[in-house]
């Protein structure tokens, strides 16, 4: 036999290695392909209503400006290319529950029944939450602000934004609120994973209210306005997340316990490994 027909035997082993590895990237591949195409399709839907979105966003600011004033744009091709980024943003933010959900789907195999059960509440509860920060922002902290802004303005200055730096802002405090608004998820998560208890939160909450303020002072533009409308209800939701922090425990807690009651597993005593041995000894025996 040549040696090229003799067979490895390390090369079924390197196969069956390989191949999951290969099947999770395609899979992986796969996922990516599916979240690039829904955020295509919804990008393609909102494109002939690009103008509109901008128009919508614009509103808050437009409200507060006075009537001789209106938005700019300095670039030649800002009109076009600022709604056009806008409707791109808003497609990827549209499509975030199918983007976890896709996520989920590829982790899900991997984790146990009640992970499971415990991780899709999480999720879904960080979409809307996501969401939740963003409609904050426009219905709650613009309004404030702008008319913040336009009211502070020198006398002979005419507020006259450009629409670039405008989406630029928005944009910002969009994922900035949102981004604040996941502190639950964040609280929960530490306590589930045992990171942190809820007594040592507790204990850690004036650290928590200054740090809230000085993430809202980072993130919000200058003013007192934007940063309190950030941090104190960063400090609510901390609040939130340790008290449902104690569902979630509970909720663990069941779960391991039903899956301890399935295992009937008891380690041997002393007395009980000693005849095993004596048994095994004496079947070696019998055998020689």
């Amino acid at each position: 036999m040549s040696r090229n027909n003799k067979q490895d035997p390390a090369t079924p082993e390197l196969a069956d290695t390989e191949q999951p590895f290969i099947s999770h990237l395609v899979e992986l591949r796969d996922r990516l392909l599916r979240i690039v195409l829904v955020v295509a399709v919804v990008f393609l839907v909102l494109m002939p209503f690009s103008n509109t979105l901008f128009t919508l966003l614009s509103g808050p600011l437009m409200a507060h400006l006075p009537e001789d004033s209106s938005m700019i744009a300095i670039e030649v091709a800002s009109p076009f290319l600022i709604p056009f980024k806008l409707t791109l943003f808003l497609a990827v933010f549209i499509s975030i529950p199918w983007l976890l959900y896709q996520a989920w789907s590829f982790v899900a195999p991997g984790l146990y029944r009640h992970e499971r059960r415990l991780v899709l509440p999480l999720l879904v509860s960080s979409t809307l939450l996501f969401y939740a920060g963003a409609a904050f922002a426009y219905f709650v902290v613009f309004p404030l602000v702008f008319a913040f802004f336009t009211s502070t303005a020198p006398a002979g200055v005419s507020v006259m934004t450009d629409i670039s730096r405008y989406l630029d802002f928005v944009l910002t405090l969009f994922f900035a609120f949102g981004a604040a608004f996941e502190v639950p998820i964040v609280t929960v998560l530490l306590v589930w994973t045992g990171t942190a208890t809820r007594e040592g939160l507790r204990e850690k909450r004036p650290y928590v209210i200054v740090g809230a303020f000085v993430i809202g002072m980072l993130l919000t533009p200058p003013d007192v306005i934007s940063q309190t409308l950030l941090a104190v209800p960063m400090w609510i939701l901390f609040e939130l997340g340790i008290f449902f922090s104690g569902w979630f425990v509970r909720q663990a807690e069941s779960s391991d316990d039903e899956a301890g009651q399935g295992n009937d597993y008891r380690p041997l005593s002393q007395t009980e490994m000693d005849d095993e041995l004596d048994r095994i000894e004496a079947g070696e025996k019998k055998q020689e």
